[in-house]
């Protein structure tokens, strides 16, 4: 049964009784321990709320979970604030990082921010199946990361100050053994805050192996005039050199969206956002708001979006690599645009995994 090996619980798999250990490792209890969780002391005493969260120092990278395996991560949470008096993008000066099996590079490196498809160093609520953000702040994922021998999740603190507050919890299973098939989960988050005219932007290469790709986030500021997400997608895979395998038709169209997310709204056309279950558009802003200052809060247009590919995965064989274009229509031709496109892409595959790029220095990560 695969609930025994930690994964395929769902609504109808939920009065299936299974082998599994559950386990969770929060601040009251860091190791995850049998019987060993909420000992701390508050003002009201042994057990009463004593070490709900911790204090990340500036500088320092924190050790979240240290897991022995075989096991299951099933859900994360994680709350913390984005700013504080030393600066706004707390979300993009904090680096999620996740290790599997004594791995010495990570499989996972993201903004934490961006990881939960709150990019521009914002936050925004976001409804979807692996990923939620709730008010105020509160980060969820969903997605299964299986392990075999161990895993470590750390967070490290770029930001310009201590950061007080930083909750989190994180909640898996313990099994037996891992199904053979079960991939290592992986992201990966790139920018570039000038794209290249007429260049398709990268979201991913240089995998090799097996696996499958499950996600995107992108967060996509539009530096030119008129409508800006006319770029198609497109996946090599296996071989693939000048011509893609899979191709798509439009930017909005690969959300799930169509004709520019348009709606007509007390006479004027809109650009609409919208969470679903796969696909989703949760961001739309022009204005700055991680600041109130007296400089003015205008912004470039920002647009927040996933895509989850759980359906429709990619499965690859061998390698893969993944564009989008910049590409815009000025309501007589298309055009091709340079704006400031960031991006996570989450997949799958058996490891090792390839060496990622390397992670923007912390002033290049702040959104425009």
């Amino acid at each position: 049964m695969l609930q025994n090996h930690g994964l395929g619980f769902g609504l109808s798999t939920a009065p299936l009784m299974t082998s599994g250990k559950s386990r969770s490792i929060s601040a009251e209890n860091p190791k995850g321990e049998v019987g060993s969780g909420g000992k701390e002391a508050s003002n009201l005493g042994v057990a009463r709320k004593g070490r709900p969260c911790i204090t990340l120092n500036q500088g320092d990278t924190v050790t979240l979970a240290d897991i022995d395996g075989p096991g299951v991560l099933q859900h994360f949470w994680i709350t913390v604030t984005d700013r504080t008096d030393k600066g706004n993008f707390v979300l993009r000066d904090l680096v999620l990082r996740m290790y599997w099996d004594d791995e010495e590079k990570p499989s996972v490196e993201v903004p934490l921010g961006d990881f939960f498809c709150n990019g521009f160093g914002t936050r925004c609520n976001v409804n979807s199946l692996p990923i939620v953000v709730n008010p105020t702040g509160g980060m969820n994922c969903y997605f299964p990361m299986p392990f075999r021998k161990s895993a470590k999740i750390t967070i490290e603190n770029q930001h310009a100050a201590d950061i007080n507050g930083f909750f989190y919890q994180f909640n898996y299973t313990l099994v037996d053994e891992l199904l053979e098939e079960a991939g290592y989960f992986h992201a990966q988050w790139r920018r570039e805050n000038i794209t290249t005219e007429a260049q398709d932007f990268t979201i991913l290469d240089g995998v090799k192996g097996k696996g499958q790709y499950v996600g995107t986030y992108l967060a996509w500021a539009a530096l030119e005039r008129y409508w800006w997400g006319e770029g198609e997608i497109k996946f090599f895979m296996d071989g693939d050199e000048e011509w893609p395998t899979i191709c798509g038709t439009g930017t909005e169209d690969y959300f799930g969206g169509a004709w520019c997310f348009y709606e007509q709204r007390d006479g004027k056309i809109v650009e609409t956002p919208y969470n679903t279950p796969y696909l989703g558009y949760p961001f739309y802003s022009k204005a700055d708001n991680t600041r109130s200052d007296i400089f003015g809060e205008d912004s470039v247009p920002m647009h927040g979006l996933y895509r989850w590919h759980l359906m429709d995965p990619i499965r690859f064989e061998q390698e893969l690599r993944f564009t989008i274009q910049q590409m815009g229509h000025n309501s007589r031709a298309l055009f091709e645009r340079t704006d400031d496109v960031s991006s996570v892409a989450y997949w799958y595959q058996a490891e090792p995994h390839m060496p990622f790029p390397s992670l923007l220095p912390v002033e290049r990560r702040w959104p425009r």
